[in-house]
């Protein structure tokens, strides 16, 4: 039984590469200190012999007994409200955290996986996005705390690659969505849902005319567990190209959720990406990857979690 540890294993990406683990047969070892991340992502996993949960934070010295064998370092804020809200811990846990957990990887000789983002593309000037475009980030404006976190966290990867030889790859996350989303998580999919279900105006910043391509994540956890298992090292985009204005993600959900809600528009957040798309040609022929789940099926799935949820708490 091969051992892995996911930091940021609470957290909505994290909590479904776990469950993925376990059913491929791995112990997984589950680090997070729940700044962003929640124990009922994991709750399910209470009791399970093959998982285990420690409340940390990995931007101090991580120990961990006994031998590993894969380390996905997925700790850190990831939506814009957290990582304004949190922007030193941003940084810390992209820096000191990538660290530690890179040396956690070299005195376990474990392979080692970092979650990146399509945000080291910034608000990009070449569209889509091959991996081997170097990006438009803007270093010190609020959203270069996570981009440049990021793109550091792949720097320093790359020097553990080469300098110490250790087993590396880095996967960039495009957007996506499904169960376990934070209601208030601020990216555009979970606000869509929570104020079409509640009956909310639906808010949607500047025209709605810029674009995302959003990925179910059953979709994304199958490319980057490809990824890890693969012998690639060098960054590789896991998205789903299939591209739509956020005007029109807004309609869509409304008319998914049934709701009457009425949009809305708002001033647009400063540095916010004008288009997103990946290019997967690298996951498409080194991993034999594509995404499967279109955006309507998954827009279902992730409703039915959302009115749940909500229902939950009323």
């Amino acid at each position: 039984m091969p051992t892995s540890i996911v930091t940021g294993g609470a957290g909505f990406l994290g909590s479904h590469l776990c469950d993925r683990l376990i059913a491929e047969g791995h112990f997984v070892i589950c680090i997070d200190n729940l700044i962003t991340g929640s124990d009922e992502n994991i709750a399910h996993l209470a009791g399970n012999k093959s998982f285990r949960f420690v409340q940390y934070d990995v931007t101090n010295y991580i120990f961990i007994d006994g031998p590993v064998d894969y380390i996905f370092h997925f700790a850190s804020p990831a939506s814009p409200i957290d990582y304004l809200k949190y922007p030193i811990q941003t940084l810390k846990v992209g820096s000191l955290g990538t660290h530690k957990a890179l040396g956690l990887a070299k005195a376990k000789n474990a392979r080692f996986l970092l979650a990146s983002t399509s945000e080291v593309y910034g608000d990009p000037l070449v569209h889509p996005q091959p991996e081997s475009y170097w990006g438009n980030v803007n270093p010190v404006g609020p959203r270069g705390v996570y981009d440049e976190a990021k793109r550091f966290a792949e720097a320093m990867t790359m020097a553990y690659h080469r300098y110490h030889g250790l087993d590396t790859r880095i996967v960039r996350i495009f957007n996506t969505y499904g169960e376990r989303m934070r209601i208030e998580d601020g990216r555009a999919i979970p606000a869509f849902m929570s104020q079409a279900l509640r009956g909310e105006d639906v808010t949607v910043f500047g025209d709605g005319s810029q674009t995302r391509s959003v990925c179910y994540v059953s979709d994304l956890i199958e490319g980057i567990y490809r990824l890890m298992m693969s012998d690639y090292t060098l960054p590789v985009n896991v998205g789903n190209p299939d591209e739509v204005t956020v005007l029109q993600l807004a309609k869509e959900i409304i008319e998914i959720t049934g709701s009457k809600s009425n949009i809305v528009f708002k001033e647009l957040p400063v540095d916010d990406p004008k288009v997103r798309r990946p290019d997967i040609k690298k996951a498409q022929e080194i991993l034999g990857w594509s995404p499967t789940v279109g955006r309507g099926e998954g827009l279902r799935r992730t409703q039915a979690y959302f009115a749940r949820k909500l229902a939950y708490l009323k």
